[in-house]
C-alpha cells in the first residue's frame, strides 16, 4: 500500500483516503462531490496568487519587527521596509500616488499607497492596536483605483506581527 501511495500526488492520496474511509455503496455520489471539492481546495490553496512573493515580503516584515518591535510609528517600519527591499533586491515603489476615476473625470484628490512591490502588490502599512474593517477597506479602495488585484495589509503595532492578503 505505502507503494501505492508514493506514485500518487498530495491530492490523490486525500482523495483516496476520503473515498476509501466513505466506501459504502448508498453514498457514491457524495463520495465523488467530496473527492471534487478537494481537489478544487487543495488545488486553490497551491495556486496562491503571488504565493512566493508575498512570502518574502511577509518574511521581511517580520524581520523588521523583530529588530524594531512594537510601539514606532508608521514611517519608521517604512524606512526599515525600504532598506530591507533594497538589500533583498525586492522591486518597489514607495508612495504611489493613484488618481480616484469618478464617471469620465479623475477626482482632485488621490490615494497614495504605502508601497507598490513587484509592480503588483498593493502594500499597505500600519502602526496600530488592530487592524480595522476601514483599514481593510482603504487597501481595497487603492486595489480599485490601481487596477491591481492583491493587496497585502501588515500591522506592526501588535506583539506579533499581523497580516492580511486582499484580494480584488
Amino acid at each position: 500500500m505505502n507503494q501505492i501511495k508514493r506514485s500518487f500526488n498530495i491530492r490523490e492520496i486525500i482523495c483516496f483516503k476520503l473515498i476509501r474511509a466513505n466506501s459504502c455503496n448508498s453514498c457514491k455520489k457524495m463520495q465523488i462531490r467530496v473527492k471534487k471539492y478537494n481537489l478544487k481546495k487543495i488545488y486553490a490553496m497551491n495556486e496562491m496568487y503571488l504565493k512566493e512573493e508575498i512570502f518574502k515580503i511577509v518574511g521581511l516584515c517580520m524581520e523588521v519587527h523583530k529588530i524594531l518591535g512594537k510601539g514606532h510609528s508608521e514611517v519608521v517600519y517604512k524606512d526599515a521596509l525600504e532598506y530591507e527591499f533594497k538589500i533583498n533586491n525586492i522591486q518597489f515603489e514607495r508612495e504611489k500616488e493613484y488618481k480616484i476615476e469618478y464617471k469620465d473625470i479623475f477626482l482632485p484628490r488621490k490615494y497614495n499607497a504605502d508601497f507598490v512591490v513587484y509592480e503588483e502588490i498593493i502594500f499597505e502599512v500600519k502602526a496600530i492596536l488592530q487592524l480595522t474593517i476601514s483599514d481593510t477597506k482603504q487597501t481595497l479602495n487603492y486595489l480599485a483605483s490601481s487596477k491591481n488585484k492583491l493587496g497585502l495589509l501588515v500591522n506592526f503595532g501588535e506583539d506579533s506581527l499581523k497580516y492580511k492578503r486582499i484580494i480584488l
